[in-house]
């Protein structure tokens, strides 16, 4: 998957991540669930990817479009020499 999570992004998602992480470890039982988003938050702010941006086609990374892609539709065609063979 390509990265979609930016950089100021990605430090929210690892400060709170961590915060609901020990919030989950210190009060145990019903408030285990933060610490389990918490955890969903530092791996996605780790590895810069979220499934859930890529299922809503959300880009939060400086200078990609919204598809991830990277790629802007209006980009000129690729002149290669092995594209003109039979030319």
């Amino acid at each position: 998957m390509i990265a979609n999570v930016g950089a100021a992004d990605r430090a929210i998602r690892v400060v709170v991540g961590t915060g609901l992480i020990g919030f989950g470890m210190y009060e145990h039982g019903p408030w285990l669930w933060a610490g389990l988003v918490g955890v969903v938050l530092v791996l996605t702010g780790l590895f810069r990817v979220c499934p859930a941006y890529w299922l809503l086609r959300i880009s939060t990374v400086a200078g990609k479009s919204a598809s991830g892609s990277g790629c802007s539709r209006s980009a000129p065609p690729v002149n290669h020499p092995s594209m003109n063979r039979g030319a």
